[in-house]
């Protein structure tokens, strides 16, 4: 595996929202400097465009959605999202959002006659390659969760209100050329401004990018085996994170960690049973810090031990259990409530972990030549250090059991097994891999919709989009399927 080396992780943790909305436009200019509102900027300050998309992906790590599918986590009141209920869905907030603010960035940067004026916010190559990248983020999630989904004709504003929707194969092909392009026009030059996630050192974008890269070629393995395997291997060969890369929240209401928002005056929400039970048999530590113990079963004495650990179950009525019976989310990943919480706690974005277990994958896969065994040790280990429950001994013990030792007549279901505890809490990552696997092999809620449920593979589209482009709605229907969360992504072919 090659790495750069990382500076320490400084991201910039301050952002004052009043600034995040002074984008302002071009005023007239015929009366010279009266004209000018000092209170009112008249050129678009690029690094601020960049804060606002960045912060955007707080909805995308800390979303509830993914989690409940999956079942790292369950609801304890309201019972309809993990009852399959809530899969429809809008995507206009991302077109609007953070999509529009990086094709801003792009468009200013590229123009002749705006490029001069927004360097401010880096050097113009600089900015379109962070701009691209995160589009290029932004884009798998939500193909990811719609499949088809508008994309060459997106963003072009009144040019084009009834957008087509593209194949998702042609989306993963560009997302994947986005990437590499991207690393390759950085230009040595100043770095991006505005930048709460690498404090806009290049060469941590770049090794960003070359790991979106392989995950996005991974997801294909099974749809499009030669462009994934090629991709993949020159990701890697171009260099891969070698640090986790975390969104930064702020002991603070306007920028706290979401979980810890969600604990303020509510409980909604509970480790899921079926994580907690699998980790406890293993004695996976990890545990112990994704969760809180339940206070019925706790000793209320510094140490957490895994019997305090008690997972929420599926249950017709969750009011059958008190919230005493049941564990919250740790403070580890901000949960909890105020008194145990963690307001400022980071959530992961993308992992060590999670790139050697796609080495690992990789490898039994033959597009790379290394140990799969030891790519996939060290993504255990990796995310044990993450969370910062490692030990030598406690390690060997866990990695020694049957369920856990590599078996590479098994890769599949060692890695995906594996690979989902390390995923958490990222629920969209971790329902797109169990998709794709096939594993870990999680039962449905039996309360869940129809007669005998399943666990949905897809969002349904906004409900609008029948109405305001149903040409184009339709003419997505016809391509990839029924709109309905059973239909499968283009990807998902196990």
């Amino acid at each position: 595996m090659k790495n750069l080396n990382f500076k320490a992780m400084t991201p910039i943790k301050s952002v004052t929202l009043v600034t995040l909305f002074a984008v302002l436009f071009m005023s007239c200019d015929d009366f010279g400097n009266l004209n000018n509102d000092p209170n009112n900027p008249s050129q678009v300050r690029t690094e601020l465009l960049l804060t606002n998309a960045e912060r955007s992906i707080d909805n995308v790590v800390g979303a509830t959605t993914g989690t409940l599918l999956v079942q790292y986590i369950g609801e304890t009141q309201y019972t309809d999202a993990q009852e399959y209920r809530n899969m429809n869905a809008n995507f206009n907030g991302w077109y609007t959002g953070p999509l529009q603010s990086l094709q801003t960035i792009i468009n200013l940067n590229s123009d002749p006659e705006t490029a001069p004026d927004v360097l401010s916010g880096g050097s113009n190559a600089n900015q379109i390659a962070v701009a691209r990248i995160l589009k290029a983020y932004f884009y798998q999630m939500m193909t990811d969760r719609w499949g088809m989904i508008p994309y060459s004709e997106a963003l072009q504003g009144r040019d084009n209100f009834s957008p087509a929707y593209d194949l998702q194969e042609d989306i993963y092909a560009d997302i994947i050329n986005e990437l590499k392009e991207a690393v390759n026009q950085m230009d040595g030059g100043t770095g991006v401004r505005g930048d709460i996630l690498f404090d806009g050192d290049m060469d941590q974008w770049a090794l960003f990018a070359n790991s979106l890269r392989a995950r996005a070629a991974l997801r294909i393995a099974d749809a499009n085996p030669s462009l994934a395997a090629s991709e993949f291997a020159d990701a890697v060969s171009d260099g891969l994170i070698s640090e986790d890369v975390m969104y930064p929240y702020l002991a603070e209401a306007n920028n706290q960690n979401p979980w810890y928002a969600r604990f303020q005056t509510r409980t909604d929400y509970a480790i899921h049973k079926t994580i907690a039970d699998y980790m406890k048999d293993l004695e996976d530590y990890r545990i112990l810090v994704y969760a809180n113990p339940a206070p019925n079963y706790s000793d209320n004495d510094p140490e957490v031990t895994f019997d305090e650990i008690q997972g929420m179950p599926f249950l017709e009525d969750a009011g059958e259990l008190t919230n005493d019976e049941i564990s919250f989310p740790g403070a580890a990943i901000g949960g909890g409530g105020p008194a145990v919480g963690d307001q400022g706690a980071d959530l992961p974005i993308i992992t060590v972990a999670e790139m050697h277990f796609a080495m690992a994958e990789a490898s039994e896969r033959g597009w790379i030549a290394d140990d799969a065994e030891t790519h996939y040790l060290a993504g255990i280990e990796a995310s044990w250090n993450q969370w910062g429950v490692y030990d030598a001994d406690n390690f060997a013990d866990y990695i020694a059991q049957a369920e856990v030792a590599y078996d590479p007549a098994v890769w599949d279901e060692k890695i995906g097994n594996q690979k989902w505890i390390a995923l958490f809490p990222h629920g969209y990552e971790g329902w797109a891999e169990w998709r794709r696997l096939g594993y870990p092999e999680l039962t449905p809620n039996p309360f869940g919709v129809g007669v005998e449920p399943e666990i949905p593979v897809r969002f349904t589209y906004p409900t609008s989009e029948a109405t305001i482009n149903q040409d184009n709605y339709e003419a997505a229907v016809q391509a990839q399927g029924p709109d309905t969360p059973y239909t499968r992504v283009w990807w998902d072919v196990n």
